[in-house]
């Protein structure tokens, strides 16, 4: 296992002004988690009070309660990123399995790797290009070796994404993204900006990213 210090020197993706877009997404996910505490409030008084039991109000509950594993995820992977601020290994598991509860997708995150929060942005952009290629559900085994995260995904079917893994490995231009397809842009710009190359490996039923 690794030192918690990267290897390769973190690199601002703008030398001449802030990152606009990782702000913005800070920002939205810092609004969201307000409403929704005191949603997740405002269910704990009404089941002090004995008003809860019924399935309307347990499905409020585990919306919520996805909603805001949901939103913690997306903060690290899209927001603002300081390279000093380090990630401590309990909390980016439980921020993944949070995440991963009641998927398709199940993931197995190594739960002793501190890491700088530009290592653990990269690796949740990795985790969600992974999810696109996985439809049908499968399996995301991450570990962390030599300064370098190395995930790799398992499943009996596997979406075809040729085009999106060959420009993440820098082979190809980026295409034209949908907005869910916007990690493989973001997690190519991260790649770059740690100083590193993406190396992605296909075989039938599975894909291993390493970056």
């Amino acid at each position: 296992m690794e030192d918690i210090v990267s290897h390769h020197p973190y690199k601002e993706p703008d030398a001449d002004g802030p990152d606009l877009a990782a702000l913005i997404g800070s920002r939205i996910c810092h609004d969201l988690t307000s409403p929704l505490g005191a949603i997740g409030n405002g269910l704990e008084l009404l089941e002090l009070s004995g008003q809860t039991g019924s399935p309307e109000m347990a499905l409020i509950a585990q919306s919520v309660a996805h909603a805001k594993a949901r939103v913690q995820f997306l903060r690290v992977a899209f927001g603002a990123a300081g390279a000093g601020h380090v990630m401590g290994g309990a909390e980016l598991a439980g921020l993944v399995a949070d995440h991963a509860r009641g998927g398709r997708v199940q993931v197995d995150w190594p739960a002793a790797v501190d890491v700088p929060r530009p290592e653990a942005k990269l690796a949740f952009l990795l985790l969600m290009c992974l999810e696109v290629a996985l439809p049908f559900g499968g399996q995301v085994g991450v570990t962390r070796d030599g300064g370098r995260w190395h995930c790799l995904a398992e499943a009996d079917r596997l979406r075809d994404l040729g085009e999106l893994w060959a420009a993440l490995g820098g082979h190809e231009p980026m295409p034209d993204l949908a907005p869910p397809k916007v990690q493989f842009a973001l997690a190519a710009q991260m790649v770059a900006q740690l100083g590193r190359r993406a190396q992605i490996e296909q075989a039938p039923g599975r894909i291993l990213i390493t970056a």
